[in-house]
């Protein structure tokens, strides 16, 4: 048995069932489709096929990605801690218990990304909304993947 399966001492009952949930501990849902749990994956891997790769090449400090922050207005100096975090937030949202705050952190993130690119004056649909595309994928994504996730934001009423 696993310890953290047992409620705290003096805790009523109902902390029992609500950590023995399954939408808690397991995030894929009986209730969605095959196609919506496979497109929602998709989506996912799509998008964290790229920050790999991107967090990867700032890792390894690439030439072309240090290049492109500098572009940015950064210094060279911030490359790897940048590839670091993107590597952090990528495992959270990995692994499914913390997905949602995965999500959250990268939302965080591509807002900066934002943000870097309205100052710079960079392309709308190319390079400003480009952040916003992938936050979508990982979003959409995860909403289709989680059960939980889609019983806190609905996008239709229950019936």
């Amino acid at each position: 048995m696993h310890r953290d399966r047992f409620p705290p001492h003096g805790a009523p009952l109902t902390a029992v069932h609500a950590a023995s949930s399954s939408s808690v501990s397991t995030p894929h849902s009986a209730g969605a489709s095959k196609k919506a749990l496979w497109t929602g994956r998709i989506l996912s891997g799509l998008a964290v096929l790229f920050l790999i790769f991107d967090a990867v090449g700032k890792v390894l400090s690439a030439p072309q990605f240090v290049e492109g922050t500098l572009q940015l207005g950064y210094p060279a100096s911030v490359v790897v801690g940048l590839g670091v975090l993107q590597l952090v937030f990528l495992a959270v949202y990995l692994i499914p218990r913390t997905s949602v705050l995965g999500a959250v952190l990268w939302t965080g993130y591509l807002g900066g990304a934002i943000a870097t690119h309205v100052r710079v004056e960079s392309p709308l649909f190319t390079h400003v909304l480009s952040p916003v595309y992938f936050a979508a994928f990982l979003w959409v994504g995860l909403w289709l993947r989680n059960e939980r996730l889609r019983s806190i934001l609905p996008f239709r009423e229950a019936q």
